[in-house]
């Protein structure tokens, strides 16, 4: 983020401090940390990053704790996150070798907010799904998403 927008402390975070104009070539910190905002905010990485909030982890263990996620899609979301420094890998000299994952300091920092965002959601839930009602409920196709048949 541009320096304007990081010297604002956390709790005068307001709408009045969120930034109006068009990214221009001052705002290249705020383009460049895009990445590291899409692999935290991946429902995988937050729900691999609150498993092992609970301590070190295996990989087959990770997988029955995060339910629905396949083996491809924990191994690519754990070797990103050992990539931004979030996870790291400990391989045991062992037959067959055992590999055990962990949050790494800065992990262990993301889930204080992490925690934060599954708290807003939940105390939020209520107005979410009355929300998704009133927009379902509208009359109008060009108001329908294409995609609302899926939602449970």
């Amino acid at each position: 983020m541009s320096p304007e927008h990081m010297n604002v402390p956390l709790g005068d975070v307001t709408l009045e401090n969120c930034p109006v104009e068009p990214l221009g070539p001052q705002h290249i910190r705020c383009r460049s940390i895009t990445p590291i905002l899409q692999r935290i905010g991946d429902k995988w990485s937050i729900l691999i990053v609150m498993m092992l909030a609970r301590g070190p982890q295996r990989f087959n263990e990770l997988k029955r704790l995060v339910e629905g996620i396949s083996q491809r899609m924990l191994t690519l979301n754990l070797r990103g996150l050992e990539r931004e420094g979030l996870v790291s890998r400990k391989i045991f000299p062992t037959i067959p070798p055992k590999v055990e994952y962990r949050l790494t300091d800065l992990g262990k920092s993301l889930c204080t907010h992490v925690i934060a965002l599954g708290q807003w959601a939940e105390a939020n839930y209520d107005a979410i799904e009355m929300a998704r009602q009133t927009f379902d409920a509208r009359d109008g196709e060009e108001d329908a998403l294409p995609f609302t048949e899926l939602r449970a």
